[in-house]
């Protein structure tokens, strides 16, 4: 075990490659952690509704055998939450497992193997935070094909792009893990295979950021998400066509004339992030006036000489644009 979290809380299906190679992963700054906090702050109770709708949905359909597969590694807290959630209402002990997922390179198979080893393929849920594009889902959706008596379907808290097969709300807000990476995180680096320092027989790798010990809030998070589970507000569901994300970034691409759509990055919490790496090119918002939930934003692009521009977004309620995939 290697990460901050908890062992009764996950089983991290990860080879520890720390010293073997140096990723770099940017501090968290100050910027940074005012909007984590403000974020926090102002979306905890929706976070904490969404979190029992879906873990509700996942009890209905899984019951009390569901293994939780949550993708490394910004999935992983929120299977945390939910693994939680479901042991206070449901006395249910879920077994809960965190894997690798690689864009364009696919599931960890020897993680799928180990799980598969040890619980029926019909008890395996997938967790990740939120939709983007879909992409996510996309990579289950092939990767399946090699276990094909697991379901794909993604359960996620926020599903603006009409993806996931469980969802807490299909409503864009900002999930506050969104605007840190391994200090929300375990301490954990991004996934990667490496055929020079991992073996056929391995898991993906991941490195451990224990010198950012000191930053961690990994649990301070899943701590003020779940005080709000006594009193969870009701939660807003828009109706959102199936897989209508994809189309509304591929009308952005057209109206901006951008050919790779992976330089757009629908949703609050992705264009909290670009603004918080780096300098897009634009800003879309739906209105200049949603102080509620786009408040963070308009700071952010102020501090940053950012473009917001209006634009009649339907699945989402904010959309960052960059110039290329470094900016991501």
């Amino acid at each position: 075990m290697f990460s901050i979290y908890r062992p009764q809380d996950v089983t991290i299906l990860l080879k520890d490659v720390s010293g073997l190679v140096k990723p770099i992963e940017y501090e968290p700054s100050e910027k940074y952690l005012q909007a984590y906090f403000d974020a926090l702050k102002r979306y905890a109770k929706i976070t904490a509704a969404a979190v029992a709708s879906v873990a509700e949905k996942i009890f209905a359909n899984k019951g009390r055998n569901v293994v939780l597969v949550s993708l490394a590694r910004a999935g992983t807290p929120i299977g945390i939450l939910i693994k939680h959630y479901l042991e206070q209402k449901f006395s249910c002990a879920a077994a809960h497992y965190t894997i690798s997922i690689i864009r364009g390179v696919g599931i960890d198979k020897n993680a799928m193997k180990f799980i598969l080893a040890r619980h029926k393929p019909e008890d395996i849920q997938f967790v990740d935070g939120w939709t983007g594009k879909g992409a996510i889902q996309n990579e289950l959706n092939k990767a399946m094909k090699d276990f094909p008596n697991v379901n794909a379907g993604l359960a996620v808290l926020s599903d603006p792009a009409g993806v996931a097969e469980k969802c807490g709300t299909h409503e864009d807000f900002l999930i506050a893990s969104s605007c840190l990476n391994s200090t929300v995180s375990g301490l954990l680096s991004r996934t990667f295979l490496r055929s020079d320092i991992i073996d056929a027989e391995d898991f993906h790798g991941a490195a451990f950021y224990k010198e950012l010990a000191d930053k961690d809030l990994t649990y301070q998070f899943i701590s003020a998400i779940e005080q709000n589970f006594d009193d969870l507000p009701e939660i807003k569901n828009p109706v959102v066509e199936v897989n209508s994300g994809l189309a509304e970034v591929r009308k952005i691409a057209a109206d901006f004339k951008i050919a790779d759509i992976n330089l757009i990055k629908p949703s609050i919490g992705e264009a909290t992030r670009v603004l918080l790496r780096r300098l897009p090119w634009k800003i879309l918002v739906h209105s200049l006036h949603d102080e509620k939930h786009l408040g963070h934003l308009y700071q952010l692009a102020k501090e940053k000489g950012a473009s917001l521009e209006i634009y009649p977004l339907k699945n989402y309620k904010a959309c960052g644009l960059i110039r290329s995939l470094a900016d991501s």
